[in-house]
This record gives structure tokens, sequence and C-alpha cells, in this order.
């Protein structure tokens, strides 16, 4: 929750801790490859912006006590122009909510990983009290990862007498937080190990990281849901934001995508057909006899690109009059376009009424009467 601890201002960590516990939760989503994860205690969201470039990741919740802090630097959050001018085959959604950790909101349900960076050391005791019910009990994710600071690692930070921050309630020492660990994974099913960042200088190992951490690991799947009684029926936390990223899974964007990939490769076809009828036009001007009434392509009439195509007597494009025809299943051996498609119906449908077709919809047109002026 805080970002720039009062050590930091006596003894150097490379990188700076707070860095060391957002990469802790990146390499845990590397390894996991959650699909959903909420961040309690989000506070400015630097380890959402950070998560948002987990390809796994799909949906993003933060929760905060203070709203103003989030919108702060919410806007890093929201869709950037490339993102719409080239979608992410994944779906993404980022919201963020305002509420406390002690309230039950089903908006927190089905979560794969729920992260507690410096969130418990701000609770008051009654919220702490209720906070394992709401996390471990009613949220019940796969993965919960809690850090906290080390009481035992003080002693090395010059100027602090009592707490690192003046909003801490308290700071537990490792058995301290061991305990507490111990005792709520397994009242809620959970096996629980420990670790942490901010190793502590040679000959003094004996106080343990700088920030302790508890990976938290649901043993069994949920065997039932939540009765009507105990799943709240109303929703208490506000939502402050909420971004939806463009996706190749959305239709609209899919289209795009494959309307702007078709007429780029048609493009690329037709020029090189183009001018491999120039080249053949003028190795036979002074024998018009030997001028094919048909452009047959060869493979050395392509770029090397193209070449790497297999042209069957089916796919080759052809020029008829002013108008050059490029098959739809040339378009569609092209590796960009066979990924976005999947089928060359699909092609078929996709670019229907975006891009001039032959009548039988067999062919992509273009009409080349100005291609030279």
């Amino acid at each position: 929750m805080d970002k720039n601890f009062q050590e930091e201002e006596f003894i150097k960590f490379t990188p700076p801790l707070y860095k060391q516990r957002y990469q802790f939760i990146k390499d845990l989503v590397g390894k996991y490859k959650p699909k959903k994860v909420a961040d309690l205690g989000c506070a400015d969201c630097t380890l959402l912006w950070m998560l948002k470039f987990c390809s796994c990741i799909e949906v993003l919740a933060g929760l905060d006590i203070c709203a103003s802090v989030m919108r702060e630097k919410m806007h890093r959050l929201s869709p950037l122009p490339v993102d719409y001018l080239q979608p992410s085959e994944r779906s993404l959604t980022v919201t963020l909510h305002h509420g406390s950790v002690a309230h039950k909101d089903p908006c927190m349900l089905g979560f794969d990983l729920v992260t507690c960076m410096e969130l418990i050391e701000h609770l008051e005791e009654s919220e702490l009290q209720k906070f394992p019910e709401v996390v471990f009990g009613f949220m019940a994710p796969s993965i919960v990862v809690i850090s906290t600071p080390n009481s035992e690692f003080n002693r090395l930070l010059p100027g602090v007498t009592l707490f690192r921050h003046p909003d801490h309630k308290f700071e537990w020492n490792r058995m301290q937080f061991q305990n507490w660990a111990l005792k709520t994974a397994g009242h809620y099913g959970y096996s629980v190990e420990f670790t942490g960042v901010g190793h502590p200088p040679t000959g003094m190992e004996n106080v343990g990281f700088c920030t302790q951490i508890g990976v938290f690991v649901r043993k069994y799947p949920r065997i039932s849901e939540f009765s009507q009684s105990e799943k709240p029926t109303e929703a208490v936390y506000k939502t402050v934001f909420k971004a939806v990223y463009p996706s190749l899974k959305d239709e609209k964007y899919l289209q795009n995508a494959v309307v702007s990939e078709v007429i780029f490769t048609s493009q690329m076809i037709k020029q090189n057909l183009l001018d491999c009828l120039m080249s053949e036009h003028e190795e036979y001007d002074d024998d018009p006899t030997e001028r094919k009434p048909k452009f047959q392509p060869s493979m050395n009439c392509f770029s090397e690109d193209l070449g790497k195509l297999v042209v069957g007597k089916s796919t080759e494009p052809f020029v008829n009059g002013n108008v050059v025809y490029i098959p739809l299943t040339t378009i569609f051996s092209f590796p960009k376009v066979n990924q976005l498609c999947g089928t060359l119906e699909k092609l078929r449908k996709l670019i229907a009424g975006k891009v001039m077709l032959s009548s039988d919809g067999s062919a992509v047109m273009f009409n080349t009467e100005h291609e030279n002026e």
C-alpha cells in the first residue's frame, strides 16, 4: 500500500523495496497464469498498471478505501491509441472499486489471485478481525498473497521509533505474522508458505526480510456456491473506474483487423502481379505472338514473402481487362490472415461489404484502369 517507506532514506534497496514487491507478484502471475486478479488496497494502481501487461490476465480489479488516491492515477489503466490500432487477442477489463476490505461485495467473487500488499497493517482491529472471512471465506480465490512489514527489521532503520508509517495500526514480527497466517489458513482450507523481499545487510540475516510475505494456496476447489442467505444481494462498493480494452474476441475489432490485413495483403499481391505483367510485356514487346493472353503467375513473379506461398492452379491471381482478381484462397494462405479468421468462410463473412468481391464471392477485385496515371 505504501510505496516510499522511510527505510529507503537510510538503507538502499536495489531495486527499491516497492518494486521488489511488485516483481514478486509478477513472478507469481507468470508461474500460475491467473485470468482474474484483484488487488486489495490498490492505492495509486501501480501494481494493476504493471499487471495489465501480463497476457494471461483478462480481468483486473482494484479496491481501496481512499477513492481520491485511485482517481489521481487511474487514467494509466485506460486503453492507449495503439490498443485500438492493434487490438490484442485477449480480452481485458479493468475496474476500480471504492470500499473497505471489511465488507463483502459480490463483485469480488470468482478471482484466481488476490493480492494484499502492505495492507493489513493499516486496518483497525475490528477490520482485521473481519478481513479473513471476507478474503478467505467469502472471496475464496485460489491464491492470496499478503505482505506486511517485518518489525524485527525496524531496528536497522534509523529514525523508526515505533512504526514505519504514521497510519500503521500495528507491525508484526515474523512469529506474530506466521501465527496469524497459519491459523487463518487452517480455518479456511489453505496452505501457506512464507518468504519476503528486502534482504538484510550482511551479518544481520537473523532479522529476516524487510517485507515479509505469505502465499496462501487453497487446498480444495469450492464444492458449492454460496447459499442465498450467505451471498450479499446488494453491492456495497462504489465503482469509480472501468475500462474495457479492445480485443479481437470482439467481432467489431476482429472485422477491422481482418479487413485491414486483407487490403494490405491484396495490395501486395496485386503489385507483384502487375510488376510481373509489365516485365513480360517488355520481354515480348518485339514479338506480340509470344504474349500470353492471360497472366499465369509463377513463383519467381513474387517477392520473397509471397514466394513462401504454395500457389496452386485454383489460387492464381489474374488480370481480366482492367480488373485484378485475387482469390480468397490465396489471401487466406497468408499466416496472419489465417490466424485471424481460422476458416475461409469466416474470412468471406468478415470482409463482405467492406472489400470489393467478385460476384461469386471467391476473389477480391481491384480496378487498375487508373493504376499508372
